[in-house]
């Protein structure tokens, strides 16, 4: 069965990104050769869940190319609707689009934020895993990877990996709830 795997980085102090989008801070980690398990983890997805903001954020950057062609991208908004030459703009319910590609066959299901679309996916309880890559610095504001308002819900580590640039990724599966 595909799972909806979130991968993404955050703060220590749990901001993805400052108030005005920039995610400049991640760069304090890079280093020559280290992606941080992130091409392997793309073999395991053919499907990808971005917010407007962030896809927006992406196109921002200019890159020669769009990075994720060889998957299928979804951008969850409520403004935008059909598709450009790299994604399908979709504004229904969150929980249907997944439930519908649970429904068929392919990879695991790769979202990568925002703060606003990982928080409707928490809401509803359709994340599986969580893939948190900890940056260590201290933003002290911006946009939260976990917003107030979700439900209390149990994780279990299942790996913890720590890097020389003094990054740390957890890896989390998360417990659903009973039935």
């Amino acid at each position: 069965m595909r799972q909806v795997v979130l991968f993404i980085a955050m703060s220590l102090d749990g901001y993805i990104a400052k108030e005005d989008d920039n995610i400049d801070f991640l760069n304090q980690v890079e280093r020559p050769g280290e992606d941080y398990g992130y091409a392997a983890f793309q073999t395991t997805v053919d499907t990808l869940i971005w917010g407007r903001r962030t896809y927006d954020k992406i196109q921002s950057m200019n890159l020669p190319e769009f990075m994720h062609k060889d998957k299928k991208c979804y951008v969850l908004s409520r403004t935008q609707t059909g598709q450009d030459e790299n994604v399908e703009f979709y504004g229904g319910d969150p929980k249907d689009l997944i439930s519908s590609l649970k429904q068929q066959p392919g990879k695991n299901i790769y979202c990568d934020g925002g703060g606003q679309v990982v928080a409707a996916l928490l809401q509803e309880n359709l994340i599986d895993k969580l893939i948190v890559s900890i940056i260590p610095h201290l933003l002290g504001s911006g946009i939260r990877l976990f917003q107030d308002g979700r439900p209390e819900q149990n994780l279990v580590l299942t790996r913890s990996n720590t890097f020389p640039s003094g990054l740390v990724q957890l890896w989390y599966d998360c417990v659903k709830p009973a039935d």
